[in-house]
This record gives C-alpha cells, structure tokens and sequence, in this order.
C-alpha cells in the first residue's frame, strides 16, 4: 500500500477490500480483489490532487473493473448492453456522455467512461453545464480505462482521443467530434453538453433502449 496514505486512508482500504470481498465471494478469490484494488488505488493516486477521497475512489473503481471482470468471464449474466466513452482526460466529453446515458437509460444501460491520460477532476464548466439541466456529475473522478471495462463494453464510443485510445477487436467503435470543453466558459460549453444530448438519444434509438421516466 502507498506511503502517501495516513493510517486513517488505510483503515479505510482495508474497510473497502472487506465489502468488495463480501460481494464478490464466490466470484474472485481474495488475492484477484485485492490486487485489482491496490492496482486500482496506485493508478488514481498518480493523478490525485485531493488525497482525502482517493480510498473510496479506488473501492468504485476496482469495483466497477470487477464487475466488468465478472461480464468477460460469464460469471455475470446480463442482457443489458454495456457502452464506455473514452476521451483524453475523461474530464469533460466523456463525463458528460455518461452523465446523459444514466439520466436517460436509467438502469437499462451500463455506463462505463475513461481516459487515456486522466485529470485530476472534472471540468468544473462541465458539472456547472449538467447540472443547469438536471443531471449531477458531481460524484464523478477521471479514471483510466483499463482492460477489464474495455473488455466488458459493447460499444465503444471516442471522442477526440485520436490514437491514444485503444482498439478492441470485434468491439463497436463509433468516434464523436465534439468541441473539447477544456478552458471553456460555461456558455460555450452547453453547446458540446446539448450536442452530446442529441447523440447519447440517437445511441438509444439505435440500441433499442427506450428513454427512463424520471422519478
């Protein structure tokens, strides 16, 4: 475990390696869920400007990578279709993307998201330009993309990461051009959120996924 995590950061992974051990028993063994977790942890706290969050980060991300894991190998079954947007820094575009996916899917979809070379936080334009429509991506971090979420997707849609993101054989690849909201103001940048609207829709209708009813 990293030297850079106080005692308190490290209950706290031990705390998280617990649950995930409880709901994946049966599936992966303890030593394939601690190291997806250590892994998980080292690759987040290479980019990490706030420490404080980084243990409960990694937990969702070795989660989100053992449920993925969990696809590949049929031991989760699921005729739900699984899409991951990629960009660069999985700032922006791409947090955006997955923010109108649930919103619209609800839980029909899983939505996954990454990025070739992560920030340390979402765009703050970009949180201000979803949530003026509804839709919170607050809770949301820049992480890599890794083989596992690659592995579990269905499709895979680019957004101006060029050949920096990964290419999957036999996987649906679709590459959107949209602005990228980086440095932008809010007023430019819900001209990119509303483009993705539109095609996160289209997606939708293509995938024969029909809109979720808000609560």
């Amino acid at each position: 475990m990293s030297d850079t995590l106080s005692l308190q950061q490290r209950r706290q992974v031990y705390e998280g390696a617990v649950r995930l051990h409880r709901e994946f028993a049966g599936v992966f063994s303890e030593e394939t869920i601690e190291r997806l977790l250590a892994d998980s942890l080292d690759r987040l706290l290479s980019d990490a400007r706030v420490m404080v969050f980084v243990p409960l980060l990694a937990e969702r991300f070795a989660r989100e990578r053992l449920h993925s894991a969990a696809k590949i190998e049929g031991a989760r079954v699921t005729d739900k279709p699984t899409v991951m947007f990629l960009c660069v820094h999985n700032a922006g575009r791409s947090q955006m993307a997955a923010g109108w996916l649930r919103h619209l899917a609800g839980e029909r979809v899983d939505v996954l998201s990454g990025g070739s070379t992560p920030a340390e936080q979402v765009n703050p334009a970009a949180i201000e330009a979803m949530r003026e429509v509804g839709i919170d991506i607050t809770d949301q971090y820049p992480k890599p993309w890794t083989s596992q979420t690659l592995g579990a997707a269905d499709v895979i849609v680019t957004m101006g990461c060029g050949d920096a993101c990964p290419v999957y054989p036999g996987k649906r690849y679709l590459d959107w051009e949209l602005d990228d909201p980086a440095g932008k103001p809010v007023e430019e940048v819900r001209g990119v959120r509303d483009d993705i609207e539109g095609r996160v829709r289209a997606l939708l209708d293509d995938l024969e996924v029909s809109i979720a009813i808000p609560n």
